[in-house]
């Protein structure tokens, strides 16, 4: 496995029969307890040759053993880098797109999994959408256990799929990040992530991405599980997240366009939802 953090030579997209060359990028810190999972669902993405897959792991200096989980999974497009500078997962992911090699990108949180063939499925649908910037599909929520939870929050985002559009996503993040994947191109235009934010830096990327070239949908079963858990940052920060969520659809459609006030009705609603459930949940 390679380690380091300089940026290797950039491969294709696929043109001339080769594999279609995806980077995914996974920022972690003292992420022992499910690292191995993560790891062990993007190597599966090889199987077959179909896509190739650089993995780069920028750690944000981990005490714990992440790193010699990340070596065992010894490979030659696995690297394991260590995050320069200050900064949250935000500012490791945007270390790791810097050094990418791949066509297309995307990052996998150290708890989140990619289902067997995503990748190969999102290249399938970016080969039929060649202007789009990005591609997404389903994505289930787990527990710290990998048991499915939230299916009412899972229905609900699905339910706009057929509506995918620059305002619908104005309007509402349906997009599951582990389950999103981007052009490099596309990136290049976009800019660089917000680290700025605490909790919505991927909704703002999503938008700032639609605005390079729309995006398609990968139709099918999930793409990726997002683990949730009370302390991760979506659980335990979910009115910061859909308060930023707000401000950047402002920024996006203007603060006083029908997107971006249907979204704080809609945004009202799911913390009311959100609410209820962090009450339930309390002893």
């Amino acid at each position: 496995m390679a380690a380091g953090s300089g940026a290797p030579a950039r491969g294709g997209a696929g043109e001339g029969g080769a594999a279609p060359f995806f980077t995914v990028v996974t920022p972690t810190l003292d992420s022992e307890r499910f690292l191995a999972e993560t790891m062990r669902s993007v190597a599966a993405q090889r199987e077959g040759g179909r896509v190739r897959v650089e993995h780069v792991v920028v750690d944000g200096g981990s005490t714990d053993g992440t790193e010699a989980i990340v070596r065992s999974f010894a490979h030659p497009d696995t690297r394991f880098v260590r995050q320069t500078g200050k900064g949250g997962p935000a500012a490791a992911i945007e270390q790791g797109l810097s050094s990418a090699r791949g066509a297309f990108l995307s990052w996998l949180n150290s708890d989140d999994v990619l289902a067997p063939g995503a990748l190969e499925r999102a290249a399938a649908v970016f080969a039929r959408r060649p202007r789009a910037a990005l591609c997404f599909g389903r994505c289930r929520i787990v527990d710290a256990s990998g048991a499915e939870i939230r299916r009412g929050v899972t229905a609900f985002k699905n339910a706009w799929f057929p509506l995918s559009c620059h305002a619908a996503i104005r309007t509402l993040n349906y997009v599951s990040q582990p389950a999103s994947f981007f052009r490099r191109e596309a990136r290049d235009r976009a800019g660089a992530l917000r680290t700025d934010l605490v909790a919505a830096w991927d909704y703002d990327w999503t938008l700032r991405l639609w605005r390079q070239g729309g995006a398609a949908v990968v139709p099918g079963p999930p793409l990726a599980s997002f683990r949730w858990t009370p302390g991760s940052i979506s659980g335990a920060n979910y009115r910061r997240q859909f308060a930023e969520e707000l401000a950047v659809a402002r920024a996006d459609a203007g603060r006083f366009a029908p997107s971006a006030l249907l979204h704080a009705l809609v945004a009202r609603g799911i913390v009311f939802c959100y609410d209820r459930m962090a009450r339930r949940r309390a002893p």
